[in-house]
């Protein structure tokens, strides 16, 4: 959707907040306290339902990422084209400037519940064949330079440890992919990632590494790689490895420990819809609707 045509689909709140409903509630109005399907539409700015069983009132924002939020819908959802139509992504200080904010605290919120919404909960593990390997980032502390802390070896100091599952399709091609922040490379660590990326019985290639000498739930093929660059033997999980590495410098200068997490998922939600990016911004509003709310201490505090 390019900006003329988001400015056509939404010229004011009121176009945004009858979205916002369809999103939330696609089959019709359902009460959050008793699961009524009855209720009626209050004279309010913002889209509020009563509830015709238990009399509770409720509106569209409330309980979602969005939950006593006082910026005006359409920034929302404008905050949410920008993020979804920029292919790179954006950080929170280019977000305040687009969004003509007057507090860059305000954006970076703002930013982080939306990123919160990049997760579907209900998503299906990875399926078939898949491609798992870890890695090492270099992490940027407040005050760093931004040289981008090029250290070398194995050494976890300045650096995160992460890893990373690409689903394939039979001829070879990367699908769907999952990353993590991990502790350690050990077994337990590596099997409890690879048991929550991918389904029973998938047939898993590794590059052979102790950690993953122990995998029940699932077909292993380890292809010991010796001397051989890594990345030519399993190129999808390393293409992604440096997509990753690549977007991290170049729009964050960097990621930070700190909340690596909710960075990675907003790389997982580009990636799995690079092929789908007209859908990704209704599929982000329709999570951000499905998920509870969230106070700016729970987000600075890594609460939720």
């Amino acid at each position: 959707m390019s900006r003329a045509a988001f400015e056509a689909r939404f010229p004011d709140e009121a176009a945004c907040g009858r979205h916002l409903v369809e999103r939330r509630w696609p089959e019709g109005f359902v009460c959050p306290h008793c699961r009524n399907r009855r209720g009626w539409r209050l004279r309010r700015p913002r889209p509020t339902f009563q509830c015709a069983g238990c009399r509770k009132q409720t509106s569209v924002t409330a309980g979602t990422v969005m939950h006593r939020s006082h910026l005006p819908l359409r920034t929302w959802l404008f905050a949410a084209h920008i993020v979804t139509s920029h292919s790179n992504g954006i950080s929170a200080l280019q977000l305040q400037a687009q969004l003509g904010l007057g507090s860059y605290e305000t954006a970076w919120f703002l930013l982080h519940r939306l990123r919160r919404a990049m997760v579907d909960p209900d998503r299906r593990l990875l399926q078939d064949l898949v491609e798992i390997d870890e890695t090492e980032l270099p992490y940027r502390r407040k005050h760093d330079p931004l040289d981008h802390g090029r250290g070398r070896g194995r050494s976890a100091v300045g650096k995160m440890r992460l890893a990373g599952a690409v689903e394939l399709s039979p001829a070879g091609e990367p699908r769907r992919i999952r990353l993590a922040s991990i502790a350690d490379f050990s077994a337990p660590t590596l099997t409890a990632f690879v048991d929550g990326a991918a389904a029973p019985g998938a047939k898993v290639i590794t590059d052979g590494w102790r950690g993953y000498a122990d995998l029940p739930r699932h077909e292993h093929v380890p292809k010991t790689i010796g001397e051989m660059a890594a990345h030519v033997v399993m190129k999808a999980v390393h293409r992604v490895f440096a997509n990753l590495k690549r977007w991290a410098l170049g729009t964050f200068h960097g990621f930070r420990r700190a909340h690596l997490r909710r960075y990675l998922d907003e790389f997982v939600f580009r990636w799995n819809r690079r092929r789908h990016t007209r859908a990704a911004f209704d599929s982000l509003l329709g999570l951000a609707t499905r998920l509870t709310p969230a106070t700016y201490r729970d987000v600075v505090d890594q609460r939720v």
